[in-house]
């Protein structure tokens, strides 16, 4: 009887569901706090690094996709502390480095647990939304001064939320507002008009980021999305209302970017902002003339310059993940990089049109991954928590699908195998 609940359950029924519930909360949690990044270490690595180390003790298994990405992350990161060995100061550079490592863990520990129960992308993509919406809410608060203290959620005249940089702020909103957008233009009617309000959320804060990446990586994402749910159906139907919806969503981005621009001083600071070369991109010491250098510099230096050293010799930082890559963690660290890139785009977009129940999820965190490429290219993101996050969800895909895969040839040989 000692092993029958009160209401008739088995005791090790009711521990199961209450271990299951406490590991979804932690999840939850983990993602939700993506958002609230000011300083290092973030309240985001204080709690994954105690919720990786629980599941680690009970039980987190690494497939074969899981080992491929952590040999390649390991090597990143091996990249990283060889070129710390050329530093005769470290400053901070072991600390840096640290979360590096963290980071990469915690893609790792995102394709593990998406594999071991694909309901929880789902969950993930909810806590992602609900931390977007809360700290879209407080930059949109800040630019308008809708309470004392707002200014607080701002930086340089930029909603940035509770991030330090509008920069990283815009693009943390990008798979929830491409989310909502694919709730948008695939669910009932009925919920039409929810999925708009949050989206017009989530717009607002990308748009009052003042991030030019940020809206090129939201357009990219948005083009690609419509274009893979076009390639996808093969409804004359769905895809009218593909063009109808995406054609209404961008005459209401548009009607708010007017009404936007009534404020006073905004259409002046757009105007600035909007700009394709700014003053600090060109010039002999600009952005652009600083790619050269340091391409030429990685040439020399194998085993790169060390983590963060080229902002101080140059500075200012890389602001390219490519040559991030190079100087930061060498010629190893690089070509690690390049290698996750390639199999993470690669393996995805070999599965991206399948019929699973997690492509939608797939699907939206592949097109915001290319879109956060391309931004590499004029930022650094190697210490965006949420890019570490998207590689984890395309590489818990490939790796359900292997399993699926494995699962479907294994029902086929019984069925295939002689009765006796």
């Amino acid at each position: 009887m000692s092993a029958v609940t009160a209401n008739g359950l088995p005791r090790a029924a009711v521990e199961a569901k209450a271990v299951s519930l406490l590991a979804s909360a932690g999840i939850a949690v983990g993602v939700f706090l993506q958002g609230f990044v000011i300083n290092e270490p973030a309240p985001y690595e204080l709690f994954m690094v105690g919720l990786i180390a629980v599941w680690a003790l009970f039980g987190m298994r690494l497939s074969r996709h899981a080992a491929i990405l952590l040999t390649l992350l390991v090597a990143y990161n091996i990249g990283g502390v060889l070129s710390m060995s050329t530093m005769s100061d470290l400053h901070d550079t072991p600390l840096y480095i640290g979360v590096t490592l963290f980071l990469s863990l915690s893609a790792v520990f995102f394709v593990a647990i998406l594999e071991a129960d694909h309901a929880r992308y789902t969950l993930i993509f909810r806590a992602w939304l609900a931390s977007a919406l809360i700290v879209a809410t407080l930059g949109i608060a800040g630019y308008f001064g809708l309470f004392p203290g707002a200014e607080a959620f701002t930086r340089y005249g930029r909603a940035s939320g509770t991030f330090a940089d509008p920069n990283v702020f815009g693009p943390f909103l990008a798979l929830p507002g491409v989310y909502m957008l694919y709730r948008l233009l695939t669910a009932p009617a009925r919920r039409m008009p929810l999925y708009g309000a949050l989206l017009t959320v989530i717009t607002g804060g990308i748009f009052l980021s003042f991030s030019r990446g940020a809206w090129g990586l939201y357009l990219v994402a948005f083009v690609l999305l419509v274009g893979a749910l076009f390639l996808q159906s093969t409804s004359g139907l769905f895809r009218l209302r593909v063009a109808l919806m995406s054609a209404l969503a961008v005459a209401f981005i548009l009607g708010g970017i007017v009404v936007a621009l009534q404020i006073p001083g905004t259409a002046e600071f757009l105007a600035e902002r909007a700009r394709l070369v700014q003053s600090y991109d060109g010039g002999e010491s600009g952005r652009f003339a600083r790619f050269g250098d340091g391409f030429l510099m990685a040439m020399e230096n194998p085993l790169g310059i060390g983590p963060l050293n080229f902002g101080r010799l140059l500075g200012e930082d890389t602001h390219n993940i490519w040559l991030k890559a190079l100087m930061d963690y060498g010629w190893l660290g690089f070509a690690a990089f390049v290698a996750l890139v390639a199999w993470t785009l690669a393996g995805g977009f070999r599965i991206l049109f399948r019929d699973r129940p997690w492509q939608p999820y797939l699907l939206c965190a592949y097109v915001v991954f290319i879109g956060h490429l391309l931004l590499g290219t004029v930022i650094d993101m190697d210490h965006w928590r949420h890019f570490y996050v998207l590689v984890g969800l395309i590489w818990g895909a490939m790796a359900l699908e292997a399993r699926h895969q494995n699962a479907a040839r294994a029902a086929a040989g019984r069925r295939a195998a002689p009765a006796r």
